[in-house]
């Protein structure tokens, strides 16, 4: 007996299902996604990607490009880094350019958006976003200020959008623990001007579902497809995140031991 295949979801069941959300078209939107969470979509990422555009007038995705990261022979201290490890990692180090795909990370919707015609991308060697209609937010990022795209989005009454995935991929998380006071770290990439200093990196994110119960006040949600999709304030998600971190300080960190990052912010606490 051959298994009958589930339907394809189709455009009209994405806008549908972002329908009710209820997101106001003027308000921006900072999306993460994961294509194979709803299952088969007909038409793919221009499918997910064309509903999204079709609900909101701004859009922004990080496109991260990691592959342009070296790691020093020295650096500060606990700063998260194992210097002098990368003497192979480096020599497959790749120049940052403004064309350069985002990583396979980010999710193929992130790569799908880079090169949609009208979007613009900001000039980070590590911690690039890509966005339409969002040149306040892009222009906003700067070596010294990674994430100030976040800013600008929440300042504007943006959204957090998780098409399929969930919060241990939801950058904005990063921006509250920055606001919060939490450690960030000094990185190194590879440009055509040589190797720059990139000071603002954030920490891990492993731990980061452990906020899921913080927003259930304030968290939109709707299924298409096989994937869960929710939409959260920015304004207020940043906020609750401030405020857990100002109770407990180590909250959001993950469980390995083996974590840099986290083990980071533990020393610092102790």
């Amino acid at each position: 007996m051959i298994d009958e295949q589930k339907p394809s979801v189709t455009y009209r069941e994405m806008i549908n299902g972002l329908r009710q959300l209820n997101l106001e078209r003027g308000r921006p939107v900072i999306a993460h996604a994961a294509l194979s969470a709803f299952g088969d979509v007909r038409g793919g990422t221009e499918t997910v990607l064309g509903a999204v555009l079709g609900m909101v007038d701004s859009l922004v995705m990080p496109a991260f490009t990691y592959r342009t990261m070296i790691i020093p022979e020295t650096g500060p201290e606990n700063n998260a880094s194992t210097y002098g490890s990368g003497k192979d990692t480096n020599l497959m180090a790749e120049f940052f350019k403004t064309d350069m795909p985002s990583d396979r990370m980010m999710g193929a919707m992130a790569e799908t958006l880079r090169v949609r015609p009208g979007v613009r991308r900001s000039d980070h060697p590590i911690l690039s976003f890509v966005g339409y209609r969002a040149d306040a937010a892009l222009q906003a990022q700067t070596m010294l200020d990674p994430l100030a795209p976040v800013g600008v989005l929440a300042n504007q009454g943006g959204w957090v959008l998780l098409l399929g995935v969930d919060h241990t991929v939801n950058t904005s998380l990063h921006y509250a623990e920055k606001l919060a006071g939490r450690q960030q770290y000094l990185r190194w990439a590879l440009t055509p001007n040589g190797v720059v200093e990139c000071p603002g990196f954030p920490g891990c994110s492993d731990g980061f579902n452990t906020a899921a119960t913080w927003f259930e006040g304030i968290i939109r949600r709707v299924q298409i497809g096989a994937a869960p999709v929710l939409a959260l304030p920015l304004n207020e998600m940043i906020a609750i995140v401030q405020d857990k971190l100002a109770a407990d300080p180590l909250a959001l960190l993950c469980s390995r031991p083996d974590c840099e990052r986290c083990n980071a912010v533990r020393a610092v606490r102790v």
